[in-house]
């Protein structure tokens, strides 16, 4: 379907920043309600397009035209199950940021709409790297991510804002610089074999020496490793979820993480399938330390973003650890696990902003006894929490059950330690919880307001996924097996992605 849905997805985002820009300082109300209705048409169309999307095709919704010839660089989009699921994840997740931080970028360094423009330029971004299927076009979207989300950080943050913007730069510029390392590699690899190409489909078909292979493969890895983000390339996340506003970290760990556990499926073992053979063994272990650490810091964290930003650490530890497994239920989990974590921890940093915002202070130690002063609030909170330790019924426990399923079929000492990563879940988010939420109402709790009807709207949709997809999980599966299929036949595993029974009790 080569009539430009992908491109007008990614031009509705970018037109609506400028929008919000060119509206007057004064009318700040004015901004946000632009800002926020070209997000609604984002997802609109992306809906559309996920309904229209061809399940049975390897990609779908195919744009290509030549963008620097001497290059063989092409504005090259199109979307298969992992990405499609992605792109419809971030386009829910910007309007309900927006809506969530309707009044958090009062204190920033710039004006209230240039907030809600960057959102929107970020939206955009992340759009076209989930859709890109040329490298060259790929790694610009990459890199160009970082803009909006310095700014988001570094104007609109705590009190630490320029610390942690510039440590979230730097991480990042590290592993882009060693990515386009591999990249001006690939360039020099396809021109031996006639006139150069970035796309994927001709890349794929390139013979790599073993070396060649391997050394190109590290420096895409150690990129998406950083984003992911994995131990040790990790303390960048804690700081800068810690002094972002909720609705940043959202977008943070919720969608901008997420491009590199998606570039690990699309480049890693689409480019270098040999070579991802050869490094499991090392990520493995590495996957399997991220979940166990990000776990055992969370339960003595006294900070509540931080301690959400250590969960998220383990989490993806658990989504890299089924893309290395090389099994189709593993990668089908993953890909699941990526959606269902964007869900999970979204409702998770709104609530504890939420929560943050009438108390003015995120440690854990200035709370106790708001379920008996905000009970909404409170029950809002433990649900979130309680998906994010992947409660059966809710959407993560699937795709957590089928990573530790497709990973114990071949690594079952890696398996069975992992499953200590549920156990710490129960006691981070169980912990916290008590602290926070029960025993006797501490000063300055009195008061304390419960949600509001804007809050409770902008909770609303992730309370509903995540139900909804925790009893019928099969839609989203179904769009994710052919591209899983065909990932692990490229890799060379044979084995068909498992059909998700219909019920929760099947299960």
């Amino acid at each position: 379907m080569n009539i430009g849905w992908l491109t007008l997805t990614l031009l509705l985002p970018f037109v609506g920043a400028l929008a919000t820009m060119a509206v007057p300082k004064s009318r700040t109300t004015l901004a946000k309600q632009v800002a926020l209705g070209f997000a609604l048409i984002t997802l609109a169309l992306t809906i559309v397009i996920a309904i229209g999307y061809h399940r049975n095709g390897p990609a779908d919704y195919a744009e290509d035209v030549t963008w620097i010839k001497a290059f063989g660089a092409h504005y090259a989009l199109g979307l298969d199950g992992v990405g499609i699921v992605l792109v419809v994840l971030t386009a829910l997740l910007t309007p309900i940021v927006l809506i969530a931080s309707w009044n958090d970028a009062k204190t920033g360094r710039w004006s209230e709409k240039s907030f809600f423009a960057w959102i929107l330029g970020l939206e955009m971004l992340s759009i076209g790297v989930f859709a890109a299927t040329d490298v060259f076009l790929f790694y610009v979207l990459f890199e160009a991510t970082l803009i909006p989300m310095y700014f988001l950080i570094g104007g609109f943050g705590g009190a630490q804002r320029s610390y942690a913007a510039v440590k979230f730069l730097l991480y990042s510029l590290l592993g882009g610089l060693l990515m386009l390392a591999s990249v001006v590699g690939l360039y020099v690899v396809s021109a031996k074999h006639g006139d150069p190409s970035y796309l994927l489909t001709d890349l794929m078909k390139v013979d790599m020496s073993q070396n060649t292979e391997r050394w190109l493969f590290l420096g895409f890895f150690f990129a998406f490793a950083v984003k992911a983000p994995m131990v040790p390339f990790h303390t960048w996340l804690p700081d800068a979820a810690a002094e972002a506003t909720p609705g940043t970290s959202v977008l943070l760990v919720g969608i901008l993480d997420k491009i590199g556990t998606f570039g690990m499926i699309r480049f890693c073992l689409g480019l270098f399938p040999e070579a991802s053979k050869w490094a499991t063994p090392v990520v493995l272990v590495l996957a399997l330390i991220s979940v166990l650490y990000g776990a055992l810091v969370a339960i003595g964290q006294t900070d509540i973003k931080r301690l959400i930003a250590y969960t998220s650490i383990s989490h993806f530890g658990f989504i890299v650890m089924g893309i290395f497994a090389l099994t189709s239920q593993g990668l089908t989990g993953s890909t699941l696990y990526m959606f269902n974590h964007g869900l999970s921890t979204a409702a998770l940093f709104l609530v504890a902003g939420y929560l943050i915002s009438r108390r003015g202070s995120a440690r854990i130690a200035d709370y106790g006894g708001v379920e008996k002063v905000a009970p909404v609030l409170a029950g809002t909170f433990l649900f979130a929490g309680l998906s994010s330790l992947a409660l059966p019924g809710l959407s993560p426990f699937i795709s957590e059950f089928m990573v530790l399923a497709g990973t114990f079929s071949k690594h079952k000492v890696i398996a069975v330690i992992a499953v200590l990563g549920i156990v710490f879940a129960a006691l981070y988010i169980l912990i916290m919880y008590q602290r926070l939420m029960t025993g006797p109402v501490r000063d300055g709790i009195e008061k304390l307001k419960d949600l509001n009807p804007r809050e409770v709207l902008a909770i609303a949709p992730l309370v509903v996924l995540i139900i909804g997809f925790g009893i019928y999980p099969k839609p989203v599966v179904d769009i994710i097996k052919p591209a899983v299929e065909s990932t692990m036949q490229h890799v060379g595993v044979t084995d068909k992605a498992p059909q998700v029974p219909v019920t929760e009790g099947q299960k």
